[in-house]
Parts: C-alpha cells; structure tokens; sequence
C-alpha cells in the first residue's frame, strides 16, 4: 500500500454514497476509517535500532579481541555513542525508516489497536441493536480489519469477513483506495441484509462518511 495515496472530495462523495446505498438494504451500520499510520513507530523502531548497535558492539569487541587490535575504551565507548546519536537522527528526521526497523507483528498488533480504539471512539459499540460495523485500512502497516459489533457478532461468523477484509487490502495495494472502500461497503451491505434486514422507521445512527486519520 502506498503512503502518497490520497483522497478527493469526489472519493469521500463515493463512498459516503454506498453507506447510504448499502444501508438502506439493511438494519445494520457501516463506517468506514483510513488511517495513514496507526503509530509513529520513533520509540519500537528506536529500540530496535538500539539493540542492533549493542550487537555490532560485542561483535566489533570480540574481533577487535581475536586480531589483537587495540582500541582504547574512551573511543570505543564514543563511537558507541556516536552511533546511537546518529540512529536517533535519522529516525528522527526519515520517518519512512522506522517502518523498515519495526518488525510486522508490532505494526499489525498497533493497527489492530488502532481499529479497536476507532470503533470504541467513534461509537459503533452503542447502536440501539449493536449492529455496527467497522472497515478499517492503514495504509504505513498494510493493514486492513473489519470490527462487528456484539449484535452481528451473533449470527455472523468473523470468517465471512475475511472476503471483505481482502478486498480492501487488495484494491489499497494498487492505490484504489477509495475503489476499495466502495466495494468493501457495498459486499458488506449484501452481507449485513441476509442476517438483518432492514426495519420500520429505523434511524441512522452512524454517519455515512469516511474518516481520514
């Protein structure tokens, strides 16, 4: 997925048209995030770094050691920390860096999070019959998750997600975006009609947009 996708006035029109759409076949809500990071990885990516340059210390001792090259403990203890200033720097000043350094678990484990906290933050959790719905994509973690509530949780195992959760990947990795987005919504609105359809004089309560972080 790239970082330099972006998004027009007319994507957020598409896509808040398929809520509308998609909604309209069924009880249940959808909303949908893009997130551009989930994290901005300087402290995991620092650590990293970290035990990298504690590593090539003990192994530059140890061959220093083998070869009978002196080097006196002030320089080395400089260079040492000449090495973590200059980590400090770049991760500082290239972000893009951090996310070479930070292993994939770390970075799906913070984008999982950061779906859990959007569906908490933004309500979904307190629909009238807990039938809300999720589609996240943060683009830096290659990272996309569908979150349902309680209610559809009931009747809707997480397995029939996971076609959706692929579209959205799928489509972010060829910076279609916004093409994702509306796809995912309205395969989720097929799939939200089977198990509720919708009922007489329901309210929305969820707003049909999507939410760049």
């Amino acid at each position: 997925m790239s970082m330099q996708q972006s998004l027009d006035a007319s994507d957020h029109a598409r896509i808040a048209e398929a809520i509308r759409s998609a909604e309209e076949k069924t009880s249940g809500e959808i909303y949908a995030v893009l997130a551009r990071r989930s994290d901005d990885y300087f402290y995991a990516a620092g650590f990293v770094a970290a035990c990298g340059i504690i590593i090539a210390a003990i192994i530059v001792a140890l061959l220093a050691h083998w070869y009978w090259f002196d080097v006196s403990l002030p320089v080395f203890g400089l260079a040492i920390l000449a090495a973590f200033v200059s980590v400090v720097l770049v991760l500082w000043l290239a972000p893009a860096v951090r996310m070479v350094l930070v292993p994939h678990r770390i970075r799906y484990r913070r984008a999982h999070l950061n779906a859990v906290q959007q569906f908490l933050a933004r309500n979904i959790h307190v629909t009238s019959q807990r039938t809300g719905v999720l589609l996240f994509v943060s683009l830096a973690e290659h990272y996309a998750e569908v979150i349902a509530d309680a209610g559809i949780n009931a009747k809707v195992e997480q397995e029939e997600w996971n076609g959706i959760v692929a579209i959205l990947t799928h489509h972010a990795s060829r910076a279609e975006v916004a093409d994702g987005f509306v796809a995912a919504i309205e395969k989720s609105g097929d799939l939200l009609a089977r198990h509720f359809p919708p009922v007489a004089d329901q309210v929305n309560e969820l707003n049909d947009h999507l939410v760049e972080l």
